[in-house]
């Protein structure tokens, strides 16, 4: 009964980022400027990790955390350097 019940929260979880991620790619289309889309695409990878994350939890698959933290790391530097290059720019 409890493995029914984590599933059912696993789920939600899954329901509620696909939710997060329709509204964080309608800022990245539409965003009025440069740097809301900047920030909707950081959020973008956020979410895909929660959803790889949330995935490997349901799966029992600890090995989708190292993927997690590779996106993590590229989206941190694409930010760094987006960021920068708009600065310089």
């Amino acid at each position: 009964m409890e493995n029914w019940n984590s599933n059912i929260v696993l789920l939600v979880t899954m329901g509620i980022l696909l939710a997060a991620m329709v509204l964080a790619f309608v800022r990245l289309i539409r965003g009025p400027s440069v740097h809301d889309r900047i920030v909707a695409f950081d959020l973008l990878a956020s979410i895909i990790m929660g959803f790889i994350i949330t995935y490997s939890i349901l799966v029992h698959q600890a090995l989708l955390f190292d993927v997690a933290i590779v996106i993590s790391l590229v989206s941190f530097i694409g930010t760094v350097a987006i960021s920068t290059y708009l600065k310089i720019k």
